[in-house]
C-alpha cells in the first residue's frame, strides 16, 4: 500500500506541475457561475433562480464536462507509458502492477478531486455572496452533494479509463475508445432509452431501473432526491421521480461503476506484456 501511495503522490505532484488541477478548477467556475447567474436568461430572466434549479443545471454541465476530462486526464496511464517505453522502467521497481495501477488511479483521482472541489467551491461562494434570500445551510449541503458526487463520476470514467489504456498498445486508440465511452454514456444512453420509452408509451415499473445502468443518469438522480419540486426531475430522470431510490443506495451504485471496470483494469494489467 506504501508504494501504491508513492506513485499516487507523484502523479498529483506531475498534475500541479502540469496545471491540470488549476485549469479544470477554472473551468468549472466559470461555467458554473455562468449557468448559475444566466441560467434563466431564455425566459427573460437574469440572476440566481431557484436553489433546485440551480444544482440540477450545474449537474447537467457536471454530467457533460466531468466524464470527459477524466477520460482525457487518464486514457494514456498506461499506453502512454508503455509508448513512451517507462513502463518497463517502472515494472522494475519493488511494487506490483496492482500498486502501479492504484497509485495511478489515486493520484489521478486526486488531481480531478482537487479540481472539482476548487472549481464548485468557487462557484458556491459566489451563489452565497451575490444571491439574494439564499438558505447558507441549504447551499452548502447542496453543493457539498454537488462535489462529492461529481467527484465520484469523475472517478468512474477515470477507472474506464484505465480499463481502455491497459487494453489497447496505441494512444491514437485508447483516445478513439474514450471518446466512444463519453458518447455512449453521455449521449447515446439517454437517446435510446428516451426511444424506448416513447415506445411502451411510459408504462413500466421497470424504466427508472434502466437508469442505474448508466452512472450519469445515477450521478443526476443523487442531486435531484434531496428535493421535493418535480422542476427537478427533467429528461429522461423523469422517470424516476415517483420511484424509491435513495440516496445512499445510489451512492453505493456509482461506487460499484468505479470499482467494477477498475478491477477488470487490474485483472488485465496483470497479463499485460510492457
Amino acid at each position: 500500500m506504501n508504494t501504491a501511495l508513492i506513485v499516487a503522490r507523484k502523479e498529483f505532484q506531475d498534475g500541479l506541475r502540469n496545471r491540470w488541477v488549476l485549469a479544470i478548477a477554472l473551468i468549472l467556475a466559470a461555467l458554473a457561475v455562468g449557468i448559475a447567474w444566466f441560467g434563466a436568461a431564455a425566459s427573460g430572466g437574469m440572476g440566481f433562480t431557484s436553489l433546485a434549479t440551480t444544482v440540477v443545471s450545474l449537474s447537467t454541465l457536471a454530467v457533460f464536462l466531468i466524464p470527459l476530462i477524466a477520460l482525457l486526464l487518464a486514457y494514456d496511464a498506461v499506453v502512454g507509458e508503455q509508448e513512451a517505453g517507462t513502463l518497463l522502467l517502472l515494472l522494475t521497481y519493488p511494487l506490483s502492477r496492482t500498486s502501479l495501477l492504484i497509485g495511478k488511479f489515486l493520484g489521478h483521482g486526486l488531481i480531478l478531486g482537487a479540481a472539482t472541489a476548487l472549481g464548485f467551491g468557487i462557484a458556491g461562494v459566489v451563489i452565497a455572496l451575490g444571491a439574494e434570500g439564499v438558505d447558507i445551510a441549504e447551499l452548502t449541503a447542496s453543493m457539498g452533494l454537488l462535489i462529492l458526487s461529481s467527484v465520484l463520476l469523475g472517478w468512474v470514467f477515470i477507472a474506464f479509463a484505465y480499463l481502455i489504456s491497459v487494453w489497447v498498445t496505441e494512444k491514437a486508440r485508447a483516445a478513439g475508445l474514450a471518446l466512444g465511452v463519453w458518447f455512449l454514456f453521455v449521449l447515446v444512453f439517454d437517446l435510446g432509452l428516451l426511444a424506448l420509452l416513447v415506445s411502451v408509451q411510459g408504462g413500466g415499473d421497470w424504466l427508472p431501473w434502466l437508469l442505474l445502468l448508466n452512472p450519469t443518469d445515477g450521478f443526476r438522480l443523487i442531486n435531484m432526491v434531496g428535493f421535493d419540486t418535480s422542476q427537478a426531475y427533467t429528461g429522461v430522470t423523469a422517470i424516476a421521480q415517483d420511484s424509491a431510490f435513495h440516496l445512499g443506495w445510489l451512492v453505493l451504485v456509482l461506487l460499484g461503476w468505479i470499482m467494477a471496470p477498475l478491477g477488470l483494469a487490474i485483472l488485465r494489467f496483470r497479463h499485460h506484456s510492457a
